[in-house]
């Protein structure tokens, strides 16, 4: 009989593992094509938003002292998500492109909806395991990243977004009145440059050069190489194809993500070339309870910052007063944030006043904009 400790926390963690759900309707796109290949993209932006809207909120906190083995069953769905992953775009690939009944429209559509697995699921999960202390969950992180061809992320995002959010040196903090769509061509560019420079200085605080087997951009490249070979060899220039189609579609995903977390929001700059320290209401938050089901409570990101070691159930949740509040969760706010006009008619009011609520004191916020102060 299994003990009813056991499950418990098995069911308290099954809600987290709804994202297996999604992996079926991939393989239904791949195997009857039409309109079925649409099932994917739409469960992953509107079927979590629904459920949203008929879930409702969660507005309670774990203990945050609970001990590591009573998380069992919540670090059990990350780990597992590698190879389940892996199995399901190459599988999918091989399928694809071995196939004769799918056109070229419902493949783009297909491998569209396989970035929701292995972005929208995918890098959430690596981010969670890159947070990790131990080899074994950092690995499984990093295999989740080269498989979307953006292992630069661990660097920029351990190295330079945690300890630069939420001020002018952070590329991924979108700044008030930017449109998501500069902001993805911005990051895409910046990035790899400033993860490259946070590893190359830490090496050279150690006395070691940039091309030091130290350097993880070495296991970066060897593992992106694989994940384009395997694709080669079991799909051809077909399966490199969709291979990269759904990579892009992860990282537009991920980087849709960013742009929701950060928009506006700034540390206040103390002289000397420092700001405060990452306070709750340095990034919005959200408490809608599907879409931290299916986000592994992602959008608790105000603790989050707060507290990066904390495992993702025993984030915390922020009243109104504590952080800023989403008015809706992260797919939906996703969607809008593809058109800037109506994004800035939700968001730039919310912003103005956070401002007010924070920071009454300061007047000027152009500099919190474009970087004049604070930079070097």
């Amino acid at each position: 009989m299994i003990p009813a400790a056991t499950l418990r926390r098995f069911r308290n963690a099954a809600p987290f593992w709804l994202s297996l759900g999604l992996v079926p309707l991939a393989w239904v796109g791949a195997i009857f094509g039409g309109w079925t290949v649409l099932l994917l993209p739409l469960s992953g932006w509107w079927l979590f938003t629904l459920l949203d809207a008929l879930t409702g909120l969660n507005l309670e906190n774990a203990d945050p002292q609970t001990k590591t083995e009573d998380l069992f069953w919540y670090r059990a769905i990350t780990m597992i998500w590698f190879p389940v992953q892996f199995v399901t775009v190459f599988g999918l690939i091989y399928y694809v492109a071995h196939s004769d009944h799918l056109n070229a429209l419902e493949m783009i559509v297909l491998f569209f909806g396989v970035g929701v697995i292995s972005g929208s699921i995918g890098i959430v999960y690596s981010h969670e395991l890159l947070h990790q202390k131990n080899r074994l969950e950092r690995r499984l992180g990093d295999l989740l990243l080269a498989m979307v061809l953006y292992s630069h992320f661990r660097s920029e995002h351990l190295l330079v977004h945690h300890i630069h959010v939420a001020t002018p040196r952070d590329t991924v903090t979108a700044r008030y009145n930017e449109g998501f769509h500069r902001f993805f061509w911005r990051v895409l560019r910046a990035c790899p440059k400033s993860a490259w420079a946070a590893e190359v200085a830490m090496l050279a605080r150690l006395g070691r050069g940039p091309t030091n087997r130290r350097n993880p951009f070495w296991l970066y490249a060897g593992l992106q190489l694989a994940m384009l070979a395997i694709a080669v060899v079991l799909g051809g220039w077909i399966g490199l194809l969709l291979f990269l189609w759904q990579a892009f579609s992860a990282v537009w995903q991920l980087e849709l993500t960013n742009y929701v977390e950060h928009y506006g929001l700034t540390r206040e700059y103390l002289g000397g070339g420092k700001f405060e320290h990452v306070k709750p209401h340095h990034s919005w938050n959200a408490a809608h309870r599907a879409s931290n089901w299916l986000l592994i409570n992602l959008q608790r990101h105000s603790d989050h910052h707060y507290k990066p070691d904390r495992r993702f159930p025993l984030l915390q949740n922020y009243a109104a007063d504590a952080a800023p509040q989403l008015p809706f969760g992260y797919p939906l706010m996703a969607s809008i944030a593809m058109v800037p006009p109506l994004w800035r008619r939700q968001m730039n009011p919310r912003v103005r006043a956070w401002r007010k609520q924070h920071y009454p004191e300061i007047a000027d916020w152009q500099p919190y904009k474009t970087g004049d102060h604070g930079t070097t």
